[in-house]
């Protein structure tokens, strides 16, 4: 049997990057694939992609930092489905600055997508695994979020909160047979980089004893053995997924 067989899968930001790929590497292991992005034609192409490949997608615009719109979309998916599995908190933003330089805008900007925005969605999901007795929620941090980076204080900040808020949720909603785990991503090869200098990101490499950057079907990989039957008994941990940059 695939390994998320029947799964009802929500991913946040699933249109795209490391979303689009997890999505499809969700759908390829038998999962029935939610795709919650703002962007909803990228979103409908990715599910294209996945019923070309013989997979099972649904998709909703969804703002995440808007809880009725997350608190409808919940609805909509436990009233189409009966239930809901594992919530991927995969969305998130930079607005990059240095202290002096970034605006409060900035700050807020990305406080609101990258830390109330998996606040709002694992609230809104929860009731749902409680009733159900189970669950798998795993939100995106990074290695930023445990060391730190020049002119990504907002970043940070919020990568950071997730490590505290997914070791909270893990301690209140244990009981209920629902796990909560981070995943820490190292520097992907997504767009997110485009803004980096090549010999920036070629230094990046240099200091990966890998000797490369990530890429996104290494964090979906993550993603799935925490969403596994494997995983039954990991909770409140993040994962590190860096090609250890950071040791």
């Amino acid at each position: 049997m695939k390994r998320a067989q029947d799964k009802v899968v929500i991913i946040t930001g699933g249109a795209s990057g490391i979303g689009r790929v997890s999505a499809l590497r969700f759908a390829a292991e038998g999962a029935i694939v939610v795709i919650w992005d703002i962007d909803k034609a990228k979103a409908e192409a990715t599910r294209g992609e996945i019923e070309a490949a013989g997979g099972k997608a649904v998709v909703a615009q969804v703002n995440t930092t808007q809880p009725e719109q997350v608190a409808a979309a919940a609805q909509a998916v436990q009233t189409e489905f009966g239930r809901i599995d594992v919530l991927i908190n995969n969305a998130g933003i930079t607005r990059d600055a240095s202290l002096r330089k970034m605006t409060l805008a900035q700050w807020q900007q990305v406080i609101d997508v990258n830390l109330t925005g998996v606040f709002v969605c694992a609230q809104a999901v929860a009731p749902y695994m409680e009733a159900q007795r189970s669950g798998r929620i795993i939100n995106t941090s990074s290695v930023v979020g445990l060391y730190g980076n020049f002119g990504q204080s907002n970043y940070a900040a919020t990568k950071a909160g997730l490590i505290g808020l997914t070791k909270t949720l893990a301690r209140e909603l244990g009981k209920y047979n629902i796990t909560v785990n981070a995943v820490a991503p190292g520097f992907m090869a997504t767009d997110m980089l485009n803004t980096i200098p090549e010999k920036v990101l070629d230094a990046l490499k240099s200091r990966t004893p890998l000797g490369r950057l990530g890429r996104p079907e290494d964090i979906a990989a993550a993603y799935l053995f925490l969403a596994s039957d494997e995983a039954g008994y990991v909770s409140g941990t993040v994962l590190s997924v860096d090609g250890a940059i950071t040791i």
